[in-house]
């Protein structure tokens, strides 16, 4: 099975194009699993599939390494949408993408005819406790104090088609990630789990965050992340609507626009490919 290996902002992804590979009743969660293992397999934080759509240019389907299935993923759609461009399967700018959260609409940022940037529409984000999913009544989650496990959290949630929970610090080097990240990610006022980001507010229009994936736990970066993290800074008052987002291996530029939608901006690049022995025909 070829294979190709993609990262955006160290976030990364072993990508198959499932439309010149060919699946007969396909474990996808158990590939994902061996494939994304980084001591036996290739390694990676999660499995991109691409594959035809009745309703867009193409599908993408993403599974986390333990095998559980992402609604969407930033990062995967910009690596995703520059694949396309250069393996000749669009040669345009502006593609449709449908994903399990709906359509996606990335954009590329030529330059010199080479893909520099990715920016993606996200969608508009969705606010409505019942819409993350959270327990409780319905209406906006901004700043709740919850306790778990001994430990006193204001929470905000925001969903960008996948179910995330900010949390606003003073100092992320003070955050024990691998602690908190998983005590958030499954505390039972979220009946499907949450991604998780520490934020640190640099000033109005820069914030630094720490990322617990749900089912990959921590990852250098988080593209639906970013955008929860920024239209949650702006819920609170900390930020304004065009942010910087600082991650462990760079930056991506998020805009909660006038229009509802959410925009990221940020880069994507494909790292190797490969041959990886499976059974699939």
């Amino acid at each position: 099975m070829r294979f190709t290996k993609v990262q955006g902002l160290g976030n990364d992804f072993v990508l198959i194009n499932c439309l010149e590979e060919e699946f007969v009743t396909p474990d996808f969660p158990g590939l994902a699993v061996k494939i994304c293992n980084r001591y036996f397999g290739v390694g990676a934080d999660g499995l991109v599939l691409l594959l035809r759509s009745d309703k867009a240019d193409f599908l993408m389907r993403i599974f986390n390494s333990d095998g559980s299935e992402a609604e969407m993923c930033g990062n995967a759609i910009r690596c995703v949408a520059k694949y396309l461009f250069e393996h000749g399967l669009v040669r345009k700018e502006k593609i449709w993408i449908e994903t399990l959260a709906g359509i996606r609409v990335p954009e590329l940022l030529l330059e010199a005819g080479e893909v520099r940037l990715v920016r993606v529409d996200m969608g508009e984000p969705r606010l409505d406790r019942l819409e993350i999913p959270m327990a409780g009544p319905a209406g906006q989650v901004v700043g709740e104090v919850h306790e778990i496990e001994d430990v006193e959290y204001r929470l905000t949630a925001v969903s960008m088609g996948n179910p995330h929970c900010i949390i606003f610090v003073p100092e992320l080097d003070q955050v024990g990630l691998n602690t908190a990240g998983p005590r958030v990610e499954s505390h039972e006022a979220f009946p499907h789990k949450t991604n998780v980001e520490f934020v640190q507010v640099i000033s109005g229009d820069e914030i630094k965050i720490k990322v617990w994936e749900r089912g990959a736990g921590p990852t250098l970066a988080c593209g639906t992340g970013a955008c929860a993290a920024v239209v949650a800074g702006f819920l609170n008052g900390y930020t304004g609507r065009k942010v910087t987002v600082h991650l462990a291996a760079g930056d991506l530029y998020i805009e909660w626009a006038e229009d509802n939608h959410v925009y990221m901006t940020g880069p994507a690049e494909e790292v190797f490919s490969g041959d990886y022995p499976v059974d699939h025909k």
